[in-house]
């Protein structure tokens, strides 16, 4: 029995069904540094091939349920439990992370032809994302698949952040400020 090449065909074949694509080692698993606080109504750079996109980072709130002791157990003199311990579930919340308002790097409006969002549909189709048909489109589909893969990211924005597009794969220009 060669048991030897079906093991690595198998291991190839489940190879393959890996969800996602890992990034470059040098590329951040978030895209918070590249997120910066609003100081006014003005961007913070200006220029040709140069474009910012306003947002609001919501909230991080943390929910916290905890059982709390209300009444102990009893015991007889005999130390067989009489009354059992009572508890009550208390939940609490705290603010992880303050709401923002912030600023990103984006791509510039001239940029995002009909192949330019064909291509993110087809970057975010490949990752799962985005379900629907290549249109070239920027659409509520894509707006939303666009959120869903930059919100683990730490940006919480339908609008495509330039850091994104290039961690897609789609833009080449280098984020200055």
């Amino acid at each position: 029995m060669h048991r030897a090449p079906f093991i690595l065909l198998l291991a190839l074949a489940l190879g393959a069904c890996q969800t996602g694509v890992p990034a470059a080692p040098n590329q951040p698993d978030t895209l918070q540094k590249e997120l910066i606080p609003k100081r006014g109504d003005t961007p913070p750079t200006s220029g040709k091939g140069i474009c910012w996109a306003g947002d609001v980072t919501p909230a991080i709130i943390e929910t916290v349920t905890e059982q709390v002791l209300v009444r102990p157990e009893v015991r007889g003199p005999d130390g067989t439990m009489t009354t059992s311990a009572v508890f009550q579930s208390e939940t609490s919340q705290r603010i992880v992370q303050d709401r923002r308002d912030v600023w990103f790097r984006t791509p510039c409006p001239d940029d995002l032809t009909l192949d330019f969002v064909a291509s993110l549909q087809r970057a975010l189709k490949a990752r799962g994302y985005y379900r629907g048909e290549v249109t070239g489109q920027l659409d509520a589909p894509t707006r939303l698949a666009t959120r869903q893969f930059q919100e683990p990211l730490g940006l919480d924005s339908e609008r495509l952040s330039l850091a994104a597009a290039q961690r897609l794969g789609i833009s080449a220009t280098e984020f200055k400020r």
